[in-house]
């Protein structure tokens, strides 16, 4: 496997050699198609002069050797460059592959399966908890974070059966492994209200009407409930340290987690993706 790595990372460096003199310099082309025609011509008689052609080649081989060794030094800024570019890009590529995460849940991957995490997924339908006072969500903090969220819907009936149970499942993990009580900001949300959501700009969504799993009840925004206040701010400590759970639990039971995103994370979004459901799909990164 290293083998085949280093031998192939050799052959890039001349085709890239190569390709840097062809395209950068024009004498090295006119020197590459008079050098092929040469060749084409000796070719041709070579059974004929074997022996000559033979000594002639080897002398002339040190003279291009000495042409082509001030050829590179004349024209060592352009090469350098043209290398440059072309061993950083495929070194670029391959550093992003690995820092950026998928923006996708690819439910084909295998998991680890926790026992308990399954039994409540199968087992008994957890219930809903007790509706919030409407005060709660008047604080400033929480509207700057979530725009219009006074007049966001929480009511889990209408949210997808399987998905209400997926997250009131991470709601019981949140609480019991980890101390922090789990609120819904916002569930279902009318094609009207995310249209009006995205006309606040992109950085609160890029999704429009029916291009969000909110739409289709597949979606929710998640905040915490600490001593009768709700902690949204992502420059809260606590509240950081919550999501990070949050989106560990929400992907233990198939839960896609917005602060997985690559770029507008929202670390409070869960949604459950299925294929076939939004308006456009392809590539459509973010269903806020």
């Amino acid at each position: 496997m290293l083998l085949g790595v280093i031998v192939g990372l050799f052959l890039y460096l001349l085709a890239a050699c190569a390709l840097a003199l062809l395209l950068l310099v024009p004498g090295a082309r006119a020197a590459t198609w008079r050098g092929l025609a040469r060749g084409h011509s000796r070719l041709r008689s070579w059974q004929w002069r074997q022996a000559q052609v033979a000594q002639s080649l080897s002398h002339k081989a040190g003279a291009r050797g000495v042409h082509w060794l001030g050829f590179v030094r004349r024209h060592a800024w352009p090469i350098g460059l043209a290398l440059l570019v072309l061993l950083l890009v495929p070194a670029a590529l391959g550093l992003l592959r690995l820092r950026l995460p998928a923006d996708t849940y690819d439910h084909r991957l295998e998991r680890p399966r926790d026992e308990r995490i399954a039994a409540l997924l199968m087992g008994e339908q957890l219930v809903p908890p007790p509706t919030l006072p409407p005060e709660l969500f008047l604080q400033r903090e929480l509207e700057q974070a979530r725009p219009l969220v006074r007049s966001a819907n929480r009511e889990w009936a209408l949210l997808d059966a399987e998905f209400r149970q997926r997250l009131l499942v991470v709601f019981q993990i949140l609480k019991e492994r980890h101390g922090y009580e789990a609120v819904l900001i916002e569930g279902y949300r009318s094609p009207e209200r995310q249209a009006a959501l995205q006309a606040l700009g992109p950085q609160v969504t890029q999704a429009g009407a029916f291009e969000s799993y909110h739409q289709h009840g597949l979606a929710a925004d998640v905040a915490f409930l600490r001593e009768g206040r709700i902690v949204i701010s992502e420059r809260e400590p606590y509240a950081m340290q919550g999501y990070q759970m949050l989106g560990a639990a929400a992907e233990s039971v198939g839960l896609t987690w917005g602060g997985g995103w690559r770029s507008l994370k929202d670390y409070g979004h869960v949604e459950l993706r299925r294929p076939g459901v939004l308006r456009r799909e392809a590539g459509h990164a973010h269903t806020h």
